[in-house]
């Protein structure tokens, strides 16, 4: 007899995720939050695939943080055999551990870089324009002077991508009527590449000490946990806005506020934190040249969307056999096979998914 595909999540960006997968031949379980461990524990270990929670969703259930696929979950859950995450960021999944347990690891890089970059562009327009900051005056009470609203242009300033993926690439294609110098830190970014998109690689020093507006646009991950601190805060003009739709974590709160407050820098726009949802004590959000959204930035109604078929369409490779488009740890891959193979009875290939989405008449296994 086959064994049927199971596949925990927590949520589908939209319906359609669950409306695709239910038409094959896979098991879908919702993992509750709030219910008792014992039961969300029992359907993760007979699961063979993870779509994983967000740190938002986890961040309101007391012990919320063991449903992300750290290494005490890889470890309990010994079915695994592929965990993906919602969106670009990953870092709610433990790569290592998963690679050392033969797990394929994935994320969804493409369907929200739109909606992620056009948020970008308005945090800069609303920074440079003073829209909310003009907005907050006007509702406030007697206005007084204008002219203490006036703001600056984006045309002719210099803009710094830290991270030239899908997104950044998006914001720079964004950015091209404002005749913008483009400037790029990316270790893994070639330089004709950066050029072809109208960029140019520097150091993160000079990145810093040239732009009016720095994005950040880059994964956390080992490397860029803690990427900007005090230093690189003090490096930056101060009439330079910093902008982050990338994870909180990859620059320093605290050094962040005290640039705000010292003058060092004129102003930010957060969609990360640390902590998510942040308090509402958090002293960056009462700070008056400050813009925060709570991690929105990829939310909308075309994004999610098309998310949650890239997410569907990627389970339905996995399950079909087939390697999957966003694999992170491409080195898992030969003991990934044998596992599965122990599981489903077949080897993955490049060309297996096709092949039985065209036997299930379109849809994969």
């Amino acid at each position: 007899m086959s064994v049927r595909a199971r596949l925990v999540y927590e949520r589908w960006t939209d319906p359609v995720a669950g409306e695709i997968l239910e038409a094959g031949d896979i098991d879908l379980i919702k993992l509750d939050l709030a219910a008792a461990d014992e039961k969300s524990w029992a359907a993760l270990e007979s699961a063979h695939g993870y779509q994983v929670a967000t740190r938002t969703d986890v961040a309101g259930h007391a012990g919320g943080a063991q449903w992300l696929a750290g290494p005490a979950l890889v470890q309990r859950c010994g079915r695994l055999l592929a965990v993906c995450s919602a969106g670009a960021g990953y870092d709610v999944i433990d790569v290592d551990a998963c690679t050392r347990a033969g797990i394929a690891v994935c994320n969804n890089s493409g369907p929200g870089a739109e909606a992620v970059a056009e948020h970008a562009l308005g945090f800069m327009l609303d920074l440079a324009k003073k829209i909310t900051v003009a907005d907050r005056a006007l509702r406030s009470g007697p206005l007084g002077d204008r002219m203490a609203l006036r703001g600056s242009q984006l045309l002719g300033k210099t803009l710094g991508v830290i991270g030239l993926g899908a997104i950044g690439g998006r914001l720079v294609e964004l950015c091209a009527p404002f005749g913008m110098e483009i400037l790029v830190f990316d270790p893994y970014l070639e330089e004709t590449s950066a050029r072809a998109r109208g960029a140019r690689v520097v150091p993160l020093a000079e990145l810093l000490e040239r732009s009016d507006f720095v994005q950040v646009t880059c994964p956390l991950t080992s490397e860029t946990r803690g990427l900007i601190g005090g230093p690189e805060f003090a490096a930056m003009k101060p009439t330079a806005f910093f902008i982050t739709t990338a994870r909180g974590l990859v620059h320093d709160e605290a050094a962040l506020l005290d640039a705000l407050i010292s003058g060092g820098i004129a102003g930010a726009a957060l969609d990360v934190f640390h902590e998510e949802p942040p308090r509402h004590d958090n002293p960056l959000l009462h700070l008056e040249n400050v813009l925060a959204t709570p991690h929105t930035a990829g939310i909308t109604v075309e994004a999610a969307h098309d998310l949650a078929v890239a997410t569907a369409t990627q389970w339905q490779t996995i399950f079909g056999g087939g390697m999957p488009a966003r694999l992170l740890n491409p080195d898992v891959w030969p003991r990934y096979c044998d596992r599965f193979h122990d599981v489903f009875g077949f080897r993955p290939s490049a060309t297996m998914a096709l092949e039985k989405a065209a036997e299930n008449g379109g849809h994969a296994r």
